[in-house]
C-alpha cells in the first residue's frame, strides 16, 4: 500500500527540512545541508507516487551523510 503525501511531509520535517514555499498543491522544502529543493505535489491525503517516496528517501539520506 503506498504511503500518503502527509507521511512524506512528516518525514521531511523530522529530518530538518522546512517548507520554503507553496503554490496550490505543490510544496517546496529546503534544508541547509541539502544543495537543492525537494518538491512534493498532491493533496495531503493522496497516495504518494513511488518516485516521490524515492526522492524523499534519497534527500534525507544525503542530509544524514553530511
Amino acid at each position: 500500500m503506498p504511503r500518503k503525501i502527509r507521511q512524506l511531509i512528516s518525514d521531511l520535517n523530522r529530518a530538518g527540512f522546512e517548507l520554503d514555499r507553496q503554490k496550490g498543491s505543490h510544496r517546496q522544502f529546503k534544508h541547509h545541508a541539502f544543495p537543492g529543493i525537494i518538491s512534493l505535489s498532491g493533496a495531503e491525503g493522496d497516495d504518494a507516487h513511488r518516485y516521490q517516496e524515492k526522492q524523499v528517501a534519497s534527500a534525507i539520506a544525503q542530509t544524514l551523510k553530511k
